[in-house]
């Protein structure tokens, strides 16, 4: 049972939306969510579905002049939509730390690593020089950075990439955050790595408390990591539930694909699965009916709803469309469908 002071973020009725010539089109679309303490939400899909769309949306760096984020992002009683940037600036790094996809990109190429992770401090705490010099000693420690005092002084391109990953989780976690969103943290990394960080996530997590937002479309990540899962699809979320109901009883359309199409280690076949067409543009996102329906044209058109609901199928594991009821893979027979609904 969750306490009262679980409840770390509650996003209601969110969307956001980009100009395109005269008109703005969602590429977030009423998304609602929870986080909690302790807990990890992995939000997966496809490129083009939204997910760094919603995290760069919680932490407020969006242009206003050519994006429109409303509904409600609740964090502590404060309403993060529509913040002004100095209020903003204080809750970025101290309260919510981001970890960004590309290290490189994310980090100063002319400022020396201990500088930068110092920033962080500078700006939220009232350390001395003396005291942030030692923190960020311990971060890099932390982090699993060998030879720390070596590191401090070096500039980004003397490091590798896992290495420059290391440095930007100690950027996110310098304040100790509550929230931590970690968006593909493991792109682009070997599998050592990848695990590696991983490993570095979850014993954050353990030490602070935090809730972590983990970002990604490596399903084998998410098995491996996540508490609840949120699949979204065209700026919406498709199915929401556990990681052990996504897995063992993935049941939108969309969810079940994507899991199709990962590599099966007992499987026979040398073909991997793939999706039937692409993700949408965001103006063709903008239609009331399912949005995954082209995707799947061997589904009648009456099996989806004209207006998607999200429909409760288990305890607190959400599936969005009636298509659910009626879906079954191009390669199987209708007969299937019996023993998948009633499972």
């Amino acid at each position: 049972m969750d306490k009262p002071g679980d409840l770390l973020l509650d996003i209601q009725h969110l969307h956001t939306a980009f100009r395109v010539g005269d008109d703005f089109y969602d590429a977030v679309d009423d998304v609602n969510l929870t986080l909690k303490k302790d807990e990890v939400l992995a939000i997966v899909g496809e490129s083009g579905s939204g997910k760094s769309t919603l995290a760069t949306s919680i932490i407020g760096l969006h242009n206003p002049t050519n994006a429109k984020v409303t509904g409600d992002i609740l964090y502590s009683d404060l309403n993060l939509v529509g913040l002004n940037e100095p209020i903003y600036n204080r809750i970025r790094g101290n309260d919510i730390g981001m970890i960004f996809q590309d290290p490189l990109a994310a980090l100063n190429p002319l400022m020396r690593i201990g500088d930068q992770i110092a920033e962080t401090l500078v700006y939220h705490t009232k350390l001395n020089k003396e005291d942030r010099e030692k923190r960020v000693l311990e971060l890099l420690d932390q982090v699993g950075i060998p030879n720390p005092p070596r590191v401090f002084r070096q500039y980004p391109h003397e490091l590798s990439g896992g290495m420059r990953q290391r440095v930007v989780i100690a950027i996110a976690i310098a304040c100790k955050p509550p929230i931590i969103i970690a968006d593909e943290p493991t792109t682009a990394l070997d599998v050592t790595i990848q695990a590696q960080i991983l490993d570095l996530l979850k014993q954050i997590q353990k030490e602070t408390h935090s809730g972590i937002i983990l970002i990604t479309h490596d399903l084998g990540v998410v098995a491996e990591t996540a508490d609840r899962v949120a699949v979204m699809y065209a700026g919406q979320l498709v199915e929401t539930g556990s990681v052990y109901d996504i897995f063992q009883h993935p049941t939108h359309p969309y969810t079940r694909s994507l899991l199709r199409s990962m590599p099966q280690a007992d499987s026979d076949d040398d073909e991997l699965y793939v999706i039937d067409g692409v993700v949408p543009t965001l103006k063709e996102m903008q239609v009331d009916t399912c949005r995954f329906a082209k995707r799947i044209p061997w589904i009648p058109e009456e099996a989806h709803e004209a207006h998607p609901t999200m429909h409760e199928v288990g305890p607190n594991h959400f599936v969005q469309c009636t298509c659910y009821k009626h879906f079954h893979f191009r390669d199987e027979p209708e007969s299937t469908l019996t023993a998948q609904t009633e499972g």
